[in-house]
């Protein structure tokens, strides 16, 4: 890994200049640019530094709708183009930054750049309405327009998709962006940057403010309540989210939220038990269980329990590997921090002091102390904590159900619903079932749903808006009625 950090490329050009609107003003004592987070030797490292002033917001105003639409398509293309050019370079720096697996790195790049080029092509159908009028002199219209300067907030877990799946959604509608990196990913984003400058992006358009941890919360209020920004989206966890919404309110800001997630994952009698075991391993353990679309609780139909669990266990043991996510071995790299691991720490002596089982895993690994053994208990109950709280780590908790109705009951209890997921070979439960449960996107016999053709959002404290999709670009237009009387 440090062998991997050690090459500037494109951390270094971005961190150093950006270029084109897109310079990092960090202050005195900047890191030097080759530097990032280590979470698999347990060290932060440090952070970007405070960027004390917010020039960004001031920069992006006049930027605001920067082109014509085929400009817009043309320059996000080449920025799509661009980032499959740089792919491996802008993996190692992910996995740099927050220790995910290469491999997994390399997709979400590619996840990422889709983004781009999905919204470069919408960003030539942005349409409005003639709408018949009521009286013969006059002519209504609907015109759709971007609603100005966004200021984008992306977590640590993904800091490459979660900014394209935004700002390419932001761009392509003729908005211009000011984007805060996790504190723990910062150089993904000016790595995003540094490629915009090359692609055209013109200054302004697209800026970065990186800054520590504990400068966060009054980046984050600042972004929220100067009245230059008319729109936030945001990805992370429901509390934040609700202390983003209250300061958003003072403006009234146009605001998306992608929240927490606690997802059920059920499987029913009638499911074929091996793609269910496949589907349950890709869905939970996907860069080591922090992910909001990650499986949280399993459901299991008491008819085959038993069958699952063990079948589960075995690929868990069988196909999961513990290591530094630049070993092409590794599934499964560090969690982000000792918080994290202490959490899941948490979460499984709780349940084991309730009479669950440990069946695999169930402490530290010995590579280091942020290194975690993927987990998997039996015997869960719905009162332990695993089952109430996003653990956001590599446990699985699995609960035995006997009726669908009990099944639907345990998954919809939770005041969150992101992605939730099932198994079943009966069509009519299938409908049944899709249709019940209280969330906003549902994988039926599949245990990966993110692409970037789908509308990506949850309900109840998951969230407000849907990013992706054709939908995706909505978030950011303003639809303004005209009427033209007189005629």
């Amino acid at each position: 890994a440090g062998a991997a950090r050690g090459d500037p490329g494109l951390g270094a050009s971005a961190v150093a200049g950006g270029g084109g609107g897109r310079e990092v003003r960090s202050g005195e004592g900047s890191q030097s640019p080759g530097w990032a987070a280590d979470p698999s030797r347990g060290s932060c490292g440090g952070s970007a530094s405070p960027w004390e002033k917010l020039v960004s917001i001031e920069r992006a105003v006049p930027a605001a709708a920067f082109c014509l639409p085929q400009e817009r398509s043309l320059r996000l293309r080449r920025w799509y183009e661009l980032m499959l050019e740089n792919k491996e370079e802008l993996a190692r720096i992910i996995t740099a930054e927050n220790g995910k697996p290469l491999k997994e790195a390399q997709g979400e790049i590619l996840y990422s750049a889709s983004f781009l080029e999905w919204f470069a092509e919408e960003a030539r159908r942005v349409y409005g309405d003639v709408i018949p009028a009521s009286a013969k002199d006059r002519r209504i219209l609907a015109l759709k327009q971007p609603v100005g300067v966004a200021a984008v907030i992306t977590p640590w877990n993904f800091p490459s998709a979660m900014i394209t799946r935004k700002v390419g959604a932001a761009l392509a509608a003729g908005c211009t962006v000011v984007v805060k990196p996790a504190e723990d990913t910062p150089l993904s984003a000016l790595a995003l940057g540094e490629l915009a400058n090359q692609a055209g992006i013109p200054a302004g358009v697209y800026n970065v403010v990186p800054c520590s941890r504990q400068q966060t919360p009054a980046v984050g209020e600042v972004l929220c309540t100067d009245p230059l920004v008319a729109k936030i989206s945001f990805t992370g966890s429901t509390a934040t989210g609700k202390i983003l919404l209250k300061h958003a309110a003072g403006t009234v800001k146009r605001v998306s939220m992608e929240l927490g997630g606690h997802a059920p994952f059920i499987v029913f009698d009638s499911a074929n038990v091996d793609r269910a075991v496949a589907g349950a391993l890709a869905s939970k353990y996907r860069n080591s269980g922090q992910t909001c679309v990650c499986t949280n609780r399993f459901l299991v139909q008491k008819g085959i329990h038993d069958e699952f669990v063990e079948k589960f266990a075995k690929a868990i043991e069988r196909e999961l590997h513990v290591g530094s996510g630049f070993d092409a071995k590794t599934t499964q790299g560090p969690l982000i921090n000792e918080k994290a691991v202490e959490k899941v720490e948490r979460h499984i002596n709780d349940a084991v002091s309730q009479g669950a089982c440990i069946v695999t895993g169930g402490k530290r690994h010995s590579l280091g102390k942020n290194f975690f053994e993927p987990t998997l208990l039996s015997n869960v109950s719905t009162k332990m904590l695993c089952t109430q709280e996003e653990t956001f780590g590599p446990l699985a908790p699995v609960i035995k159900f006997d009726t669908e109705a009990e099944a639907i009951a345990i998954a919809n209890a939770a005041n969150v619903g992101l992605a939730g997921y099932f198994y079943s070979q009966d069509p009519a439960q299938i409908w049944r079932v899709a249709e019940q449960l209280e969330v906003g996107m549902v994988g039926v016999n599949e245990g990966i749903i993110s692409s970037v053709e789908s509308p990506f959002g949850g309900v109840k404290q998951s969230g407000l808006g849907r990013e992706g999709s054709k939908y995706g670009i909505d978030e950011y237009l303003e639809i303004k009625y005209v009427c033209f009387g007189g005629l």
